[in-house]
């Protein structure tokens, strides 16, 4: 009925392209319109206002001579104010931008090495979107926005970029472990000379008690026995160790001992050899 009456309707976010025996008229805009065909008055078609979104996959090369696709992504839209050069000046919108994509790319990107350009994706999405703008301004399309979404190298070079990635973390790791040895290697001997330290004490101060024990012991007893002298006193400590010594030799049945002459004649020998020991050191 609409038809028969020349009433066309027009959609939220869409014009429609008015013509009058093949000539355009106007953009009509949302809702319902008058189109009296019988007078000419016809619809060229309909224009979408929504933004819209381009994926263009380009393949090219760096200027280390690593082939890469890069993906970007154009976000466009058509313009109100401009909906009559949007529909009759460009027969495919799509193919346009795709080209001056491809364009911007392949200049762009052989300019850069391949870290390079994973670095400066910004840059080169920024480039294309200037050339894009100043090209498809002219043909009543606004660019919104151009994303490089991806960098892709072949696949054999992305399997040497992680082996020679994984190689630096290897070697970080080793060194760090290395030097966490050294720190433990550091720590332990510090910690073991500590101990031989403390225990060299502990040793030094048991002689000096054992030592302090038998000066009293031997002036004790040189007092309490008129006649005795300091060395008739170490004679018979040393023959009291002696003894000693031999109940725990022979009270141990898997004790290992050095057999050395045991007559009580042989202690006297001991004590001298003891002394003369002694005064030799003191000598020297």
């Amino acid at each position: 009925m609409g038809n028969l009456f020349g009433c066309v309707q027009v959609d939220q976010s869409t014009v429609a392209i008015k013509e009058k025996f093949g000539r355009f008229v106007e953009v009509l805009e949302p809702g319902c319109h008058c189109l009296p065909w019988f007078l000419g008055h016809q619809l060229a078609g309909h224009l979408s206002l929504r933004l819209q979104q381009l994926d263009v996959r380009c393949e090219t090369k760096t200027k280390d001579n690593v082939f890469v696709n890069v993906v970007a992504s154009i976000q466009y839209r058509a313009l109100a104010d401009k909906a009559d050069d949007a529909f009759y000046k460009l027969s495919n919108t799509r193919s346009q931008i795709q080209a001056y994509v491809f364009d911007v790319i392949r200049a762009s990107v052989p300019k850069l090495n391949l870290d390079a350009a994973f670095e400066q994706k910004n840059e080169i999405a920024k480039a294309v979107e200037d050339e894009l703008e100043k090209a498809m301004s002219a043909y009543g399309y606004e660019i919104v926005q151009t994303l490089i979404v991806d960098i892709e190298p072949d696949e054999h070079v992305k399997r040497a970029m992680n082996e020679i990635n994984a190689a630096a973390r290897m070697r970080v790791a080793a060194n760090e472990k290395a030097e966490a040895e050294k720190i433990l290697q550091i720590k332990r001997a510090e910690g073991e000379a500590e101990s031989k330290y403390l225990s060299g004490l502990g040793i030094a101060r048991q002689r000096q008690a054992i030592v302090d024990g038998l000066r009293d012991s031997v002036l004790g007893f040189s007092v309490n026995v008129p006649g005795t002298s300091a060395r008739d006193v170490m004679d018979m400590v040393l023959v009291t160790q002696y003894f000693d010594t031999m109940k725990d030799i022979g009270a141990s049945s898997k004790s290992s001992a050095v057999f050395i002459p045991h007559g009580p004649g042989a202690v006297r020998d001991v004590a001298s050899q003891i002394r003369d020991g002694l005064l030799q050191g003191s000598h020297q």
